[in-house]
């Protein structure tokens, strides 16, 4: 049988951090939904586990390979998601796996040689989003940059203002997913109203293709390091089919003297992208009071209640917004977050 592992369920979790380790991965921390299979003397044989559209943390005893155990956990999870009314699903695996998932219906986005494979259950799911892009193409130099704005700063602004006065085209990308204390639909209409003034600036979302700290899986790389590395290398590969669709010749990105990171996918970023034909300029970050200005500063300003250093901070639109009745409830989610700033 196939059941749900609740959070409060100590043995059952137990179990199936067994059955991982046994497999050489670990229970991922992001996870929303875990099930198992158990045998007649209700040991774990498989298990597998939801975290927002994304499935995650198969394994399978060793005792029971080849019996399509797997199949059914995949199909149960799929029911699930199903429920909550997620019909496109995304997964992250191991390339000796990412045969199995296909012949499950998923379809490769990108994969990190010998590291991980990114699959979806849509055929055409992303080369429909890079026609769409591709709609907006202009002539001339098109150059990008990808950006959170948790919320949009004055540190934002530099940087796109910088990048805009450098290129015909900028498409600036605004990470769509739900994973920040400032939801996407405040950050869109920030970086929006913010950048309002530059008429050479295309935004974008960025869909489920340009992944998130949340949404990707850290349960089989042995370290944060080889997990920042990992993401930022996946990252790259979207990247650069993105940039194709947009003849996007530069990417620009914020210096990172601070996070961590930031600052590794900086280092990254600056090694892989001339070899696909990108360049990646580093803009040094704008400074208040002899410190760069940075989104956790912000939120950090917002918990303290200290509004004249935020409207320092932050751009007119930005800080008209957080002095408004609309905000109450995203300033009291930062107030109340048990940590604003990043690493």
């Amino acid at each position: 049988m196939i059941s749900e592992v609740r959070a409060t369920d100590r043995r059952g979790l137990a179990e199936v951090d067994a059955l991982l380790a046994r497999e050489g991965i670990r229970r991922d921390r992001n996870l929303d939904y875990t099930c198992v299979m158990y045998d007649d003397d209700y040991h774990a044989i498989a298990t597998g586990s939801c975290f927002g559209n994304t499935l995650r943390c198969f394994a399978v005893s060793g005792d029971h390979q080849g019996e399509g155990l797997l199949n059914e956990i995949v199909t149960h999870l799929m029911a699930v998601q199903a429920a909550r009314g997620n019909f496109r699903l995304f997964l992250y695996t191991k390339p000796d796996a990412a045969k199995f998932f296909a012949d499950l219906g998923f379809h490769e986005i990108a994969r990190v040689e010998d590291t991980l494979v990114f699959m979806e259950n849509r055929r055409d799911g992303f080369s429909e989003y890079l026609r769409k892009l591709s709609e907006t193409r202009r002539p001339g130099n098109s150059a990008a940059v990808v950006m959170n704005a948790n919320p949009f700063t004055l540190g934002h602004l530099y940087l796109v203002e910088t990048a805009s006065a450098a290129c015909d085209t900028l498409h600036l990308f605004m990470v769509s997913e739900d994973a920040s204390l400032v939801p996407y639909s405040v950050r869109a209409r920030l970086i929006r109203e913010g950048t309002a003034h530059l008429r050479n600036v295309v935004p974008h979302e960025s869909g489920p293709y340009i992944v998130s700290a949340a949404t990707f899986p850290s349960y089989f790389l042995r370290d944060e390091t080889a997990v920042i590395e990992g993401q930022a290398k996946l990252d790259l590969q979207v990247f650069v089919k993105i940039a194709s669709a947009l003849d996007i010749r530069t990417r620009y990105v914020g210096e990172e003297p601070a996070s961590q990171v930031t600052g590794l996918y900086n280092r990254i970023m600056k090694e892989a992208l001339p070899k696909a034909g990108v360049a990646c300029v580093e803009i040094p970050r704008k400074e208040y009071g002899g410190a760069v200005i940075s989104a956790s500063t912000v939120r950090q300003a917002i918990r303290r209640g200290d509004f004249d250093t935020l409207k320092a901070l932050v751009p007119e639109s930005t800080y008209r917004y957080f002095t408004s009745t609309e905000a109450a409830p995203i300033l009291e989610r930062i107030r109340r977050a048990s940590d604003v700033a990043h690493y």
